[in-house]
């Protein structure tokens, strides 16, 4: 044996970590124990976090053996993936304490119901103290070190009054953070239109974002009402089968793309993605969709001229068109609602003249009135123009 070897010390233990998750937000992380074996029959765990003693519920209880998990930590990295965001989804590193008691989760139980009169309590301070914020949900830790206060507002708010009067009412540490609408619906969210509990609230730990773009892709209707959820903004499943419907999209022909059939050549004016069929018109104006399979592209594009040119004459809207007329119409109505709002300030401005003469002021009323009629007899008649070089609504609108 060599000196170094000698002198080399051991190789010591693995480290034992616990996956736990834990907070409102539900945050996960990984925290060291020395347990050697983890019960099956024991889903809660006292921790000690940067925020302080906290009940947590821990993750994947059949994945321990000998008090270690299974799965490394890179592992469990890999399996939730990347995220766009670049933020981490395991993002807290802390020490177990010992199994939760009954005793212990109804002490937490009774913390809950506590939070939310101290949430009551905050509010109605705020609206004392005239401080633009709405109080969504307050979290009072397992181990009293402190209360912390979720709030939604639209622009910054100076609460340091607010949070030393909380202070002596409670004698303990306050916080308050300021959270988004997906926050705000991740804390007092239920169940979706679908019957289920809401993704950020059952499982989704990063909020990727969500773009019109993946609702058009995959067909679906454009009300608000039906794609937004309580957040207010897109549906989170709506990121779920974006990149399917991507690689699906990408076989299609595109638009305007002469191709050939077994019934001859023609041009695509529609897909369908799921399906994976091609409507394609012929020169004598007849439609016909196609597998995708049957259907080959032509290389020589510029041979087929006419084709191209007798889908282009085709009467239908396109999706760009009516979004230029439901912009216009949009502005038209944003133009006349602006006229009268001016009119109504104008109004009441005047008023407030000392000496002003009545019939004075309705003249000139009338001659404001006068010149916005114009602008949205103008504004209208451009519209209607546009309008009319369009005949039938563009079948991408409707759900395939």
């Amino acid at each position: 044996m060599t000196q170094a070897e000698s002198t080399a010390k051991p190789k010591g233990q693995p480290k034992r970590l616990m996956l736990i998750r834990f907070g409102k937000m539900g945050a996960l992380g990984w925290f060291e124990h020395n347990e050697n074996q983890v019960p099956h029959t024991k889903s809660h765990a006292i921790i000690k976090t940067s925020r302080g003693l906290e009940l947590g519920q821990i993750v994947g209880l059949g994945n321990y053996h000998g008090g270690h998990f299974r799965s490394a930590p890179e592992q469990v990295a890999e399996y939730f993936g990347p995220t766009e965001t670049g933020q981490p989804v395991i993002t807290e590193i802390g020490s177990f304490v010992r199994f939760a008691t009954h005793e212990d989760i109804r002490e937490q139980e009774h913390l809950e119901q506590s939070a939310v009169s101290e949430a009551q309590t905050c509010e109605k301070f705020a609206k004392e103290m005239n401080l633009p914020m709405k109080i969504v949900d307050a979290e009072h830790l397992f181990g009293g070190e402190r209360i912390i206060i979720y709030f939604a507002s639209e622009g910054r708010v100076d609460f340091r009054e607010l949070v030393k009067r909380l202070a002596r009412e409670y004698q303990t540490r306050i916080e308050l953070r300021q959270i988004g609408s997906r926050d705000e619906a991740r804390l007092i969210g239920d169940y979706e239109t679908c019957g289920q509990e809401c993704c950020c609230k059952r499982f989704l730990k990063i909020l990727a974002p969500v773009n019109m773009r993946m609702a058009k892709l995959q067909k679906a209707t454009l009300d608000p009402s039906k794609i937004s959820g309580h957040c207010g903004r897109l549906k989170c499943c709506l990121r779920y089968e974006d990149a399917a419907y991507q690689e699906l999209r990408e076989r299609l022909p595109r638009k305007n793309v002469v191709v050939s059939t077994p019934q001859g050549q023609g041009c695509v004016v529609d897909v369908q993605i799921l399906t994976q069929l091609v409507v394609v018109q012929f020169e004598n104006g007849d439609r016909q969709a196609w597998p995708l399979e049957e259907v080959r592209v032509l290389d020589n594009q510029a041979a087929a001229g006419d084709l191209q040119e007798t889908a282009a004459e085709s009467p239908e809207v396109t999706e760009r068109e009516l979004e230029e007329l439901e912009q216009a119409e949009s502005e038209m109505e944003d133009a006349s609602r602006r006229v009268r709002s001016d009119d109504s300030q104008k109004s009441i401005s005047d008023k407030e003249v000392a000496g002003a003469e009545p019939d004075v002021l309705s003249e000139g009323q009338n001659d404001h009135q006068n010149h916005s009629g114009q602008n949205d007899r103008q504004n209208k008649d451009d519209f209607n123009n546009r309008r009319d070089k369009t005949n039938r609504p563009n079948p991408e609108n409707k759900r395939q």
